[in-house]
């Protein structure tokens, strides 16, 4: 099976402040090993302009478009002509695009939701990127969480086709490195208003306490109110082929999920899969679904205050810590690399084209793309 694919996504150039990016990716050169066609479009906006960390594709191609207009100008064949066309969330002016489309695509159409979380939230107060009379015009909805959670975008908003497809980690790039550990306790992520009081809680109120030991917070837009203690280090920003050194120089990392996530559950961040992969041993927030991804105690490790990471940092010998980490990264191998998502994705486009094809009158007719539709 060789597939014409394309994916129009928020960014897969620029990793600065947006998740998103390594989780394409990892699944776009999986895609392409597996000798798929596949092209990513994006939106030339400045942020990402400014802070691009990406070299060349290896296998396939990223195409840069700067108006909704150019669109069906540029891309219009290559949309109406493709196997599968995925959007994804944060796409700019995504509804208006969902809806040139899903009506202009004679291929399947897919909606991978990598903030879905967030998505289910929002919905009934309105989004830019997707709105819930638009989820059932898709063949496909991709959700980053997984569990119940595809049953209830079925059932609630209509879509025809719910599935996981959970992130994953680039292992030619994400794999264990050997430099001496500096830091006790280190986190990775993007600042975040709803993720700062789990960070504050379980990062650096145990950095007080242990104040012979170093911490490190990796991360861009943190405000520069925040009043950072003195054993804890500050990076603005790694790019993605930083962070295997980055996760080797932890002795442990710590994982902190999104409120509207830790209560959705089932929705794995790309980090854990990250830092599992560079051998790197995790302690994470606890949320429904995380045994799951990893078995608690025995592949990653769960705190719910300042007392238990530091009984962690403190407690677990050298010997238990990186056999930990080792059956963490023996779980990626086995159920979690982008070639596991690749396979998953050619299964769901294959029961998706099945249940279309049993659908009588569902086809697509071409329409013109206008920024007023917005």
């Amino acid at each position: 099976m060789n597939l014409k694919i394309v994916v129009i996504g928020l960014s897969v150039t620029s990793s600065w402040g947006n998740g998103h990016a390594t989780t394409y990716r990892a699944l776009l050169e999986a895609l392409a090993r597996r000798e798929h066609q596949v092209t990513f479009l994006e939106r030339d906006v400045p942020w990402y302009r400014n802070h691009r960390d990406f070299t060349k594709p290896s296998g396939w191609n990223v195409r840069l478009y700067q108006r909704l207009e150019d669109l069906p100008r540029l891309f219009g064949s290559l949309i109406a002509e493709a196997n599968l066309v995925i959007i994804g969330s944060y796409v700019p002016d995504g509804i208006a695009i969902a809806d040139w489309v899903t009506a202009h695509a004679e291929g399947l159409t897919a909606f991978y939701d990598i903030d879905t979380p967030v998505t289910l939230a929002g919905l009934d107060r309105g989004l830019d990127y997707i709105s819930a009379a638009m989820i059932p015009r898709f063949d496909l909805y991709l959700s980053f969480s997984g569990g119940p959670v595809p049953g209830m975008i079925e059932d609630i908003y209509g879509s025809p086709m719910a599935r996981p497809l959970y992130c994953s980690a680039n292992l030619e790039l994400y794999r264990p490195s050997n430099p001496t550990p500096k830091w006790s306790l280190g986190y990775l992520g993007t600042y975040s208003d709803d993720r700062q009081p789990q960070l504050d809680k379980l990062l650096l109120t145990p950095a007080r306490e242990l104040s012979n030991e170093r911490f490190i917070v990796a991360g861009s837009k943190y405000p520069e109110r925040l009043v950072w203690p003195g054993n804890v280090d500050r990076t603005e920003h790694l790019a993605p082929h930083e962070h295997p050194v980055f996760y080797a120089q932890q002795r442990f990392t710590l994982n902190v999920t999104r409120a509207d996530m830790r209560s959705l559950g089932f929705s794995p961040s790309v980090r854990l899969f990250e830092a599992a992969a560079c051998g790197t041993p995790i302690i994470s927030d606890r949320w429904p679904g995380l045994e799951t991804i990893f078995t608690p105690t025995s592949e990653i490790l769960l705190a719910s205050c300042p007392r238990e990471v530091i009984e962690i940092v403190n407690g677990m010998s050298e010997e238990n810590r990186l056999a930990l980490a080792e059956r963490a990264r023996q779980r990626i191998l086995r159920e979690h690399t982008p070639d596991h998502r690749a396979r998953q994705l050619e299964s769901y486009y294959l029961e998706a084209a099945s249940r279309r094809a049993k659908v009588p009158g569902r086809s697509a007719a071409g329409r013109t793309l206008h920024a007023a539709e917005v």
